[in-house]
């Protein structure tokens, strides 16, 4: 934020500080943290003046204090709302339990109160700092001007100055700081003290790029004029504005009501227009659902996970119904539940043979209905690897029944047998079963062919389907398919894959197969237009190969480019490929749905990644990117003078022949408000199954670059003209004060 404006904060600031939820939190108190149902310990909480991280006392002997930010907060919950306080904690105390949820791996924090008004009042002000995030910032630079004032007399030394650019990371020399302060210190008393701070900080975060570009358009005595702003939008931005539009601008963002009276914007004013969310890389209208989500189901790439309920690794690691709270909120749209029997003729969840702990069917079940439609109304699938009795299969098809009641779908839509999906918007608030069935769907239309009782089908196990010699048509184990389970199978039937011959001889539309990733990946490249046209008709599922024990990822991106709808990826795990799944359903309103492009939906068509004949797919574009600064990186590290050297990286992902990857120099100790200025060309062909990752990483020759933040989105979704990215934190969360700064041009190339 610009200093004017921060300095126009500070009585906003002193205000919220001032604010009794805030003081509450920074005052703290004894909470009781909640481990079992034995294991309840007095622990001291508060928020620290930094006001982006939480405090915690250990009475340990020799165990360091903890921290954690609010940034790792992805809510809090009032009541006993988690799995943790449902298990360790009793009825009489619902009332004075909350739970502090983390966005990563991290165990969620089960704590009580001493009393209800106390839980409410931790509620409450944690819920309200949370939204607060961006305002506290301001707070955050005002209480590093404070931590450098050593002597607390409120006025700045030089030496106090340069500990104070040590704090907000930046990293400057003794010249330039003496310069800095020499030019501040207006009153020459040798330190510096109220507006001359003000106007020290003003100098530090003074954006020459803007006043450049501001420069070139203010043709109206060094104001911005509403046609010059509409020449600006037009000519750098590539939007169709109106005068109309520039007066909407001014009198949204200008801050001086002289200027706003004239309909002029100021630099100031042109300053936050070029912060706000109009002005990032994301086209605005790509951020609603903007697709038809009338078409059939399998004709949209669906987001999906692998292993939902673990929340580490693949053998040892916890399970928790927590793990698919995560994965919905993120807009994952097909979890996956492993159910064995359990004890008391109640189903449990956990991969089988290994020892990951267990959780109950039933309470998996609960927590996917609470969570299924927050972020997204689109359909849940279930995939069911079901390894369950015919007895425990029945309590398994009662628990869906009587949980999800009517949001089941346990029929067709519509009369008579379907010929094909029903659409996304068509299965609003609905839940699928993905599983064995006993027969074909079109018995169920044919009373004269009734259905055995409880019949044999083949088990649906992936980890057995490692090795081609062992899937020898699986003659290995039998199970028995309970009939109220095998009913509720209606458009996501479980069969395995012989051939795409086979597939479209005797398949139909409703039998789907899921492939491990090397026999998929093997596909996508030896038969890709096969592939495609088999992904025209059916849906197909992509997992992890079983050897991916400690839930590593694969890149989804070849799978898209094969016309693979469920692409499941371990979503507890942070990484390039989950970043890259995550840029993909990052528009369409993060839906979980995106429609495939035509030549994937075309029954005749091509189209083959690999070979890239030619066809509709074909739109030649020139992509130029300039990197022009970024501002607020964080440091990756605690070391007291350690620095951020930071590079950023572009990399275009899609088909083979427009991966490309291009990097900046590395700007040596200046996180604040690195500049580089420089441009990348990349040739794109397919612009349709394209992405784009910006990164930002900590450059370091001796032991490999450290990540910073990264943001990856459509090709297709990109904004032209001078834009703001956002960067996203190694858990895919905004880091709030951070970004970088870029021009984009997308052209038809000749």
């Amino acid at each position: 934020m610009h200093c004017r404006y921060v300095s126009r904060s500070y009585a906003e600031l002193n205000i919220f500080t001032g604010d009794s939820d805030l003081q509450f939190l920074l005052q703290g108190g004894d909470l009781l943290k909640v481990l079992s149902p034995s294991w309840k310990k007095t622990r001291y909480f508060r928020l620290m003046e930094d006001c982006k991280t939480i405090w915690r006392e250990s009475k340990r002997t020799f165990k360091d204090s903890q921290t954690f930010s609010l940034d790792d907060i992805s809510s809090v919950r009032l009541g006993r709302q988690s799995e943790g306080l449902r298990k360790n904690t009793e009825d009489q105390v619902e009332g004075r339990c909350f739970s502090i949820m983390f966005k990563s791996r991290r165990k969620n924090l089960d704590l009580i109160a001493s009393s209800e008004e106390e839980a409410k009042q931790w509620f409450n002000s944690l819920q309200k700092v949370l939204s607060n995030r961006n305002n506290l910032n301001i707070h955050w630079i005002s209480s590093c001007l404070r931590k450098a004032d050593k002597n607390k007399d409120d006025k700045m030394t030089q030496s106090e100055l340069k500990n104070f650019l040590r704090l907000i990371n930046i990293k400057v020399d003794d010249d330039y700081a003496e310069m800095l302060f020499q030019k501040c210190d207006k009153s020459k008393s040798g330190h510096l003290s109220g507006e001359e701070i003000e106007h020290f900080y003003d100098l530090l975060t003074h954006r020459e790029e803007i006043d450049v570009i501001y420069g070139a358009y203010a043709k109206t005595t060094g104001f911005m004029s509403s046609q010059n702003l509409v020449d600006f939008l037009k000519k750098e931005q590539r939007e169709k504005a109106t005068l109309a539009d520039a007066h909407n601008i001014i009198q949204k963002h200008e801050p001086d009501e002289n200027a706003k009276e004239k309909k002029l914007l100021s630099k100031d004013g042109f300053l936050i227009y070029m912060h706000y969310p109009e002005t990032l890389v994301l086209k605005p209208d790509h951020r609603e659902v903007y697709q038809d989500m009338s078409q059939p189901l399998n004709r949209y790439f669906i987001s999906s996970s692998h292993n939902t309920y673990l929340m580490e690794d693949q053998l040892s690691g916890p399970s928790s119904t927590e793990a698919y709270v995560r994965a919905l909120l993120k807009s994952c749209r097909c979890v996956e539940l492993d159910v064995w029997d359990g004890s008391d003729n109640e189903p449990v969840i956990y991969h089988g043979y290994t020892l990951t702990s267990k959780i109950l069917f039933r309470d998996a079940i609960k927590s996917i209905k609470e969570y299924a439609f927050k972020t997204s109304d689109y359909p849940v699938i279930l995939s069911l690897e079901n390894h369950c009795s015919v007895e425990q299969q029945e309590v398994m098809a009662h628990h869906l029944s009587s949980i999800l009641g009517s949001a089941l779908v346990t029929s067709p839509l519509g009369e008579g047998m379907p010929t094909d999906f029903p659409s996304p918007e068509e299965l609003k608030g609905k839940f699928l079963i993905k599983g064995k069935r006993l027969n074909k769907l079109e018995a169920s239309f044919a009373p004269e062919a009734a259905e055995a009782d409880d019949a044999d089908v083949t088990e649906e196990d992936e980890s057995n389907n490692e090795d081609e010699d062992e899937q020898k048509e699986d003659e290995k184990r039998k199970l028995k398919l309970a009939k109220e389970l095998s009913g509720m199978v209606v458009y996501c039937k479980s069969v395995h894959f012989h051939s795409f011959e086979d597939a479209r001889q005797n398949l139909s539309f409703y039998e789907m197969s899921s492939f491990k990733e090397q026999k998929a990946l093997a596909l996508a490249e030896e038969s890709a237009n096969s592939f495609i046209r088999h992904n025209v008709d059916k849906l197909s599922r992509i997992y992890p190969a079983g050897s991916r024990t400690d839930s590593s990822n694969y890149n989804p991106v070849p799978l898209w480019n094969a016309g693979c709808q469920l692409v499941a990826l371990n979503f507890q795990t942070t990484c390039t490929d989950m970043d890259v799944n995550q840029g993909r359903f990052l528009v369409n309103g993060k839906s979980g749905y995106i429609l495939k492009p035509a030549f994937l939906r075309d029954v005749d068509t091509e189209f083959d990644p690999i070979t890239l004949t030619r066809g509709d797919w074909l739109k030649h574009k020139t992509l130029h990117v300039l990197v022009v600064s970024a501002q607020q990186l964080p440091k990756m590290n605690n070391k007291k003078f350690s620095f951020v050297d930071p590079l950023v990286k572009v990399q275009v992902y899609g088909v083979p022949a427009d991966v490309a990857e291009r990097q900046t120099v590395a700007v040596e100790n200046n996180g604040f408000n690195p500049a580089w200025n420089e441009s990348f060309q990349f040739d794109v062909y397919v612009p349709d199954l394209a992405l784009v990752r910006f990164t930002i990483e900590d450059h370091d020759s001796t032991s490999g670059n450290e990540f910073i933040g990264q943001y990856t989105l459509p090709f297709n979704s990109l904004n032209m003209g001078y834009r703001q990215v956002p960067l996203l934190n190694k858990n895919g969360d905004v880091l709030s004060s951070a970004g970088l700064f870029v021009h984009i041009m997308v052209l038809d190339a000749e």
